[in-house]
């Protein structure tokens, strides 16, 4: 979808007027509840600002060990987690440079990307290439991968109504190729960009009007277990 002139204007508003809440301090990794009975299951999640935590005071109140509460809850047994996020990370810096950190096989890992892909105007070719190539790589470093859809970014108080317009075209066309490459590769995908996640609340969002804050990252991870229940109880 081409932006027409009010968007881009919006859009080169946007860029001199956001000022983004930075990644927050703490420990990138953990364990939710650790005297639960059963082996543990390692989870990683890696990505863009959601994954590193932006819009929260510190990574405990994240995304990532949000995602780890509920799957411990869902499964009743401890879930050892680690975020690999960056702020500003498209699924090409995941390909290049967050997944080569993961050391350790995992039993389940999230690639959470796509937002900053729309945002810099990547094309759907370059997309579907970082995308596959980045499933190469997680599906070496995970028994089992769960890929999401960028957020709703075209909900974003902090954008103007025309700008939001084009990003939800732009979105759409994304997630229907990255539902296609999935089945191609026979991993889960979540479309979180349709879900309701209470994103048209204000208490959604952190202090920079852009990323999700506590409550926001809460309501996101209730709705990740709810679409994963089923199968990772028969499958983990």
């Amino acid at each position: 979808m081409g932006m027409n002139i009010v968007a881009a204007a919006e859009a080169l508003w946007a860029q001199h007027t956001i000022h983004l809440d930075p990644e927050p301090q703490g420990e990138r990794h953990g364990v939710v509840n650790a005297s639960a009975d059963g082996e543990a299951l390692s989870f990683v999640a890696v990505g863009d600002s959601m994954i590193a935590g932006c819009g929260v005071e510190d990574q405990s109140e994240g995304f990532t060990p949000a995602m780890a509460s509920v799957f411990s809850d869902m499964l009743d047994r401890p879930v050892g987690w680690r975020a690999v996020g960056k702020l500003g990370a498209t699924m090409r810096r995941v390909r290049y440079r967050l997944l080569p950190q993961v050391d350790d096989h995992a039993d389940l890992m999230v690639l959470c990307a796509g937002s900053n892909d729309l945002m810099a105007r990547r094309t759907i070719a370059q997309w579907c290439d970082d995308l596959s190539a980045s499933l190469d790589l997680a599906k070496d470093r995970a028994d089992h991968v769960v890929v999401f859809s960028a957020a709703q970014l075209y909900r974003s108080p902090s954008l103007g109504k025309s700008l939001r317009h084009v990003i939800e075209g732009m979105t759409d066309e994304q997630t229907q190729a990255s539902r296609e490459i999935c089945e191609r590769y026979g991993v889960r995908f979540l479309d979180m960009t349709h879900e309701d996640v209470h994103a048209d609340r204000d208490r959604f969002y952190a202090h920079d009007r852009f990323h999700p804050s506590v409550y926001g990252y809460q309501c996101m991870a209730e709705r990740v277990g709810q679409l994963l229940g089923g199968w990772m109880t028969s499958e983990l």
